[in-house]
């Protein structure tokens, strides 16, 4: 049998921004205030009376070949068994490597320890048998967790039948968080964004 590989994907037809899952995650993880593991970004789309907002709910993208993990000089952040990347707070010396390496700006050094930090799935709610709290509480109930390597998952079987996309597959890291309706949202002109948010 595979090995597990867990991700997320999120039906961006169903999404209506209210950021409850931005809350929730501040919440369930003691988030910095200036800083969030997971967030929707949002933008105004055409020229009124034609205008249209597009949301994008980002978070660390999981990816299976991470660009976070070679280069972190203490071993602090590396992969779980299940493919989530993980950093480990006692190890990391919070140097900024894997922050800079992110090409999706998921990562960011808490200001209160001097520590990276980033999203994990909420790896321990769901080795407790929960889902990651930011699913629980989608109102729109736009996002699904699982093993994509199951074919009989429920990821597994909504990336085969909407032909859900990752974001930015071109960086070469195999993202496992996917999106429905990614190129039908307009959602790909916030792209840009992904090299040069600070």
């Amino acid at each position: 049998m595979a090995q597990p590989r867990y991700g997320m994907v999120i039906d961006l037809r169903r999404c209506v921004g209210c950021h409850a899952c931005t809350v929730v995650c501040k919440m369930e993880n003691d988030s910095p205030k200036a800083f969030s593991r997971s967030w929707v970004e949002e933008i105004d789309k055409g020229a009124f009376p034609n205008v249209s907002r597009i949301k994008l709910p980002r978070l660390c993208n999981q990816c299976a070949n991470p660009p976070c993990v070679p280069v972190c000089p203490v071993a602090a952040t590396y992969q779980d068994v299940g493919g989530i990347t993980v950093v480990d707070e006692e190890k990391c010396i919070g140097c900024g490597a894997c922050v800079t390496a992110c090409p999706y700006h998921a990562r960011y050094i808490d200001p209160r320890n001097n520590k990276a930090d980033k999203c994990d799935l909420c790896l321990g709610r769901v080795e407790a048998g929960l889902v990651p709290s930011c699913i629980s509480t989608c109102i729109a109930s736009s996002r699904f967790y699982g093993d994509l390597n199951d074919p009989d998952s429920e990821v597994s079987k909504l990336v085969k039948e909407y032909n859900a996309l990752p974001l930015s597959p071109e960086f070469g890291t195999d993202p496992t968080v996917y999106y429905i309706g990614l190129e039908e949202s307009g959602a790909k002109e916030l792209l840009p964004s992904l090299k040069t948010k600070t």
